[in-house]
């Protein structure tokens, strides 16, 4: 395999969101694992259920929460049914399109997610990010930020 750079392409920039794609994978197995061990969730479902907490209402159409999480609805659907089997989740279904229907957290789903926060605060703890200063954290969040701007 040949590995021609594009002449607007800068040498290292391959490798390096090739470095922070595996370190983000990493960090999201890490954050699984932590979650899954301690409260039986994985970070998925944890980002679901913060998702719907930071809402206004505690509920959001399944559309929006996809759209907030970066996933497909149908994702979201197939995320949702198990939650709302354990009692974390509930649908609020809509009269008029079943499109509309909306997910709900519960009052387990608010206990379970305060409890995955601490654990997840504890596992933050540990993180090398600690360690930077609030320069080197706006240079840090301002590279990223730039990844996600479309050409």
């Amino acid at each position: 395999m040949t590995s021609e750079i594009a002449p607007d392409t800068a040498p290292h920039t391959e490798q390096t969101v090739l470095q922070i794609l595996d370190a983000a994978a990493r960090l999201e197995r890490n954050l699984d694992s932590v979650l899954s061990n301690a409260r039986g969730v994985s970070f998925n479902e944890y980002r679901l259920l913060r998702t719907l907490a930071l809402s206004f209402s505690g509920d959001l159409p399944r559309i929006e929460l996809a759209n907030s999480l970066g996933v497909t609805a149908s994702a979201v659907t197939r995320a949702l049914k198990p939650m709302e089997k354990l009692g974390l989740i509930k649908t609020v279904k809509s009269e008029r399109d079943a499109r509309q229907n909306r997910a709900a957290i519960t009052t387990s789903g608010r206990a379970l997610l305060d409890d995955a926060q601490n654990v997840l605060q504890d596992y933050f703890s540990g993180l090398a990010l600690n360690d930077l200063g609030p320069q080197e954290v706006d240079t840090l969040r301002h590279i990223l930020s730039q990844l996600n701007i479309s050409r």
